[in-house]
């Protein structure tokens, strides 16, 4: 059978607009659909937007440090009005670049919602029909809102880039990195910000001691974080949103932002119509190579909800790339990715928490916590954080986790050592830079703790 195409992508965020460009590489005839903006998630409406807002708020404490430093400066507030069209006018620029890299690779664009009919045709929402030899689903997810009375009145994650105007003040519902993320970007630029989460603490399944020094750097900066509490219900007021909450209080807020977890973007796609298995959270079921239970279709990406981060999107990319078009079975590795949250404190980690390393085996505990030279000069109470989990057996470093100003650069570089399997040993041999904070991870010389 003659196809349209060779590879048909539904969704053009990092990792399908990727997968399309290297396909089309190899000589593949490649289409790409796309129904809202290109760059997906991470481009318009997450990473990139979200990481630049980091950025703005931290200032407020730099002018803050700038006079213990001799700086005379006299801050005034944040201008979102200033800054928000520069941060839309650096998405549209991103989202062209994406544009142009498609078209230079000869990958041809449908501005359209794409759904399938059959394990080798996809439907267009302008009516179209194409049929594709192989057919990659890489459609990201969307965030959930929680199904209570005044819920609509919240916005999410994808709305806060759009609001006209800065709040006052804002709830923030959730624990996850998102939700902890905002909660520092509000509080930076300005609005009395306050986060609920349902349980004990922030950043479930990360280290318990890193995200126990999150916790209280956030609220030491100013973020009231109360955690074992809920939202119960929400309504309009003329003056603002009236929260009721699970210990029966009524407060309002300005704004309230929902950040309790997403769902991949699965939902009248004719998936299931076309076999394929999707999971209990709706996501698209792969085989270590992205491939689906129907041989011509592939997923890649938050959809398939095993690693929700870009750059795993893109490596997935890669891997069907080298899979399907140039005859090299790549399977998606997943063991030992760094991360980074972007909270106030930044957190970086990679490999095994303290607490899932020990359930595994016996280690061994490096760790250091310590006023940083730049914060403790500027009279500032903020702590940071240096930890390695030892394997006892192996010696290994099996996780790493740092909280402190630019730690997400810190892990980046820590990752390839631990991902080559460095030891403890190779960590005392390599000479400490000084002064920086990064120079603990090898200067740390006994286990605070065994277990």
């Amino acid at each position: 059978m003659a196809f349209d195409y060779d590879l048909f992508v539904i969704g053009g965020g990092s990792g399908g607009v990727r997968a399309a460009r290297v396909a089309a590489a190899t000589g593949a005839k490649v289409g790409l659909a796309e129904e809202f903006r290109m760059g997906g998630t991470c481009v318009i409406r997450g990473c990139v937007p979200k990481k630049l807002m980091v950025f703005a708020s931290g200032f407020s404490e730099m002018f803050a440090d700038a006079g213990a430093y001799g700086w005379d400066l006299t801050p005034g507030p944040f201008d979102w009005g200033k800054f928000r069209p520069k941060l839309h006018a650096e998405l549209d620029r991103l989202e062209g670049i994406y544009r142009k890299l498609l078209g230079n690779s000869d990958v041809t664009i449908f501005d359209a919602r794409a759904a399938l009919k059959d394990p080798h045709t996809v439907t267009l929402s302008t009516g179209e029909e194409i049929t594709a030899k192989h057919i990659l689903v890489a459609t990201g997810g969307r965030p959930v809102v929680p199904d209570l009375p005044g819920a609509e009145h919240a916005i999410t994650s994808n709305e806060v880039f759009l609001l006209d105007d800065m709040p006052k003040s804002i709830l923030i519902v959730g624990g996850g990195y998102i939700a902890s993320e905002f909660a520092g970007i509000m509080n930076g630029l300005g609005v009395k910000t306050t986060q609920y989460y349902r349980s004990e603490q922030i950043l479930r399944g990360f280290d318990n001691e890193a995200r126990g020094i999150v916790a209280d750097g956030m609220r030491e900066k100013g973020v009231d974080l109360q955690v074992n509490t809920n939202v119960v219900s929400m309504e309009k007021r003329d003056d603002g949103i009236l929260v009721k909450d699970t210990h029966g209080r009524d407060l309002l807020f300005d704004q309230v932002m929902f950040a309790t977890g997403r769902r991949p973007n699965t939902d009248d796609m004719g998936l299931e119509t076309a076999g394929v298995l999707l999971g209990r959270g709706g996501e698209v079921v792969v085989d270590e190579y992205s491939q689906t239970g129907v041989p011509s279709i592939y997923a890649i990406g938050d959809v398939t909800n095993r690693v929700q981060l870009t750059p795993v999107a893109i490596r997935e990319g890669m891997a069907f790339v080298e899979t399907v078009f140039k005859g090299n079975p790549t399977p998606v590795d997943h063991a030992l990715i760094p991360s980074a949250i972007f909270t106030q404190p930044e957190m970086g980690t990679v490999g095994l928490s303290e607490e899932a390393a020990s359930a595994q085996e016996p280690v061994e505990v490096y760790a250091t916590t310590f006023k940083p030279m730049n914060h403790a000069f500027a009279g500032r109470e903020d702590r940071v954080l240096m930890k390695l989990i030892i394997s006892k057996q192996s010696r290994k470093v099996l996780g790493c986790h740092i909280v402190a100003d630019h730690a997400g650069e810190m892990i980046q570089m820590a990752g390839i050592a631990i991902k080559m399997g460095a030891t403890k040993e190779d960590f005392d041999r390599t000479v400490a830079v000084h002064p920086t904070m990064a120079e603990e991870l090898v200067t740390m010389k006994e286990p605070v703790r065994t277990t």
